[in-house]
């Protein structure tokens, strides 16, 4: 089982396949690294030499950010944009949508599971109490200028 920065890659699948498990690389930045490092990328995991792995290797530590340091990369423009009190910032504060997407119905993946609020009756007085103030008749109705009621 090869590992890359710190991740186990699945030993049955194309290296090509394997290589997003990393956080930071995608498919398009896999085809790079295999190309720059000169590996078929439709070799399995397990076929891989141990130079061919330490190339792959030194290609990601040269070029690109992954795992834990693009988190951390990631976290701290999160945190600016709450210091400076961005609109994009107030959104992650408050933990809703970021990106535009619409609130009044889904988004239930950032807002969590609904809170139904309970609907109040309103009780019967008890006997023997005053009933509420009527309201007052409505005034009359005028009629139209000019014409007779």
């Amino acid at each position: 089982m090869a590992r890359i920065a710190g991740v186990d890659l699945p030993d049955n699948k194309a290296i090509l396949y394997a290589l997003p498990h990393i956080y930071g690389i995608g498919q398009c930045t896999a085809r790079k690294i295999l190309a720059a490092a000169g590996i078929d990328s439709t070799r399995r995991t397990k076929d891989l030499t141990d130079d061919d792995v330490a190339a792959i290797r030194k290609e990601i530590d040269g070029g690109y950010k992954v795992e834990g340091e693009l988190r951390a990369e990631v976290s701290s423009y999160i945190k600016h944009y709450i210091e400076v009190n961005s609109y994009r910032g107030e959104r992650h504060r408050r933990r809703l949508p970021v990106r535009g997407q619409r609130t009044r119905t889904n988004a239930r993946t950032r807002k969590g599971p609904r809170k139904t609020t309970a609907v109040t009756k309103v009780r019967a007085a008890p006997a023997g109490a005053k009933p509420p103030a009527a309201a007052k008749p409505a005034a009359a109705a005028k009629p139209a200028a000019g014409g007779k009621a």
